[in-house]
């Protein structure tokens, strides 16, 4: 028969785009994932994985394998969620889909009206923009929150609304921001250690035109798809870095760090997208009129 650990571990391994990443969501050894996946090629008798520079991209088979280990997960969380309501425990579901290069405290202030929801069951998925859109085409998901809207697709039908346009603040450890106050804002920035996101992210852009506006020439000394993992080296004084006003409060719980100065003219877009038959999912509309002015 099937082992559907062996079939787990290679659709954590497609989803995460690699067994680097898939070994770090999964807290194992690179090692053990990849010889249970072989395992899995094993059995089946089908290569479902090869090398593509240092990654690994799917073969025509590992598709095949990949949609379906989809369908039987996807059926799996639907499952539990129809034992506890037959067991008399109503469940409020809700999947979001996280896009690089969004801000994640920003989409964490974004999802505070629905976090006191009795019975919640957050899912938040992070992944590339292409790929949510279409797991959200396929009602995998119920809102997907965006760096940039949906292109129009008459094919998936998905609705875009822009949520909020959040100013941009940099921030960093008291050491460097007292070391910046003597050389004055925006200024300070081209002799600091910076932070910011990557190329994912619509904010990169606006950034390198902000920097170039100013004259200033970073020093770059990291680049972080996760802005909340980017605010966690900060605080241990890696650099400096951007963040959007909202959800800046959470920064709060990371000792040590002061606000250095605005962006000005540098706005973070946050887009909700939903598919046409999913606008009326409760939770997910509330989310989205909550953040409307």
């Amino acid at each position: 028969m099937l082992n559907y650990r062996h079939l787990y571990y290679f659709w954590i391994v497609v989803k995460e785009g690699g067994f680097a990443r898939a070994a770090e969501r999964l807290d194992m050894a690179v090692q053990t994932i990849s010889a249970q996946v072989r395992e899995l090629e094993k059995s089946v008798g089908r290569q479902l994985l090869k090398p593509a520079g240092r990654s690994v991209v799917m073969t025509e088979a590992g598709e095949t394998a990949f949609n379906r280990a989809e369908q039987i997960f996807q059926t799996g969380e639907t499952l539990l969620d129809e034992l506890r309501e037959a067991g008399g425990e109503r469940v409020a579901r809700l999947a979001v889909g996280l896009s690089d290069g969004i801000s994640k405290l920003a989409a964490h202030a974004l999802l505070a009206p629905v976090l006191d929801t009795p019975s919640l069951r957050l899912l938040c998925h992070e992944g590339e923009h292409a790929q949510l859109l279409s797991e959200l085409a396929l009602h995998r998901l119920d809102l997907v929150l965006a760096c940039q809207p949906a292109l129009h697709n008459t094919d998936l039908r998905l609705v875009s609304q822009r949520l909020v346009g959040s100013p941009v603040d940099w921030y960093g450890p008291t050491t460097l921001v007292q070391k910046a106050s003597r050389a004055g804002f925006p200024q300070c920035l081209a002799d600091l250690p910076v932070l910011l996101p990557t190329g994912h992210g619509a904010l990169r852009a606006r950034l390198d035109r902000w920097f170039e506006a100013a004259g200033i020439r970073p020093r770059i000394a990291g680049e972080f798809e996760d802005s909340a993992l980017m605010a966690v080296f900060a605080a241990r004084g890696l650099g400096v870095f951007p963040h959007a006003e909202l959800g800046a409060g959470d920064l709060s719980l990371l000792r040590g760090l002061r606000r250095l100065g605005r962006a000005d003219g540098v706005i973070e877009e946050i887009h909700a997208i939903r598919s046409r038959r999913g606008q009326h999912h409760a939770l997910a509309s509330r989310v989205v009129d909550a953040a409307r002015p």
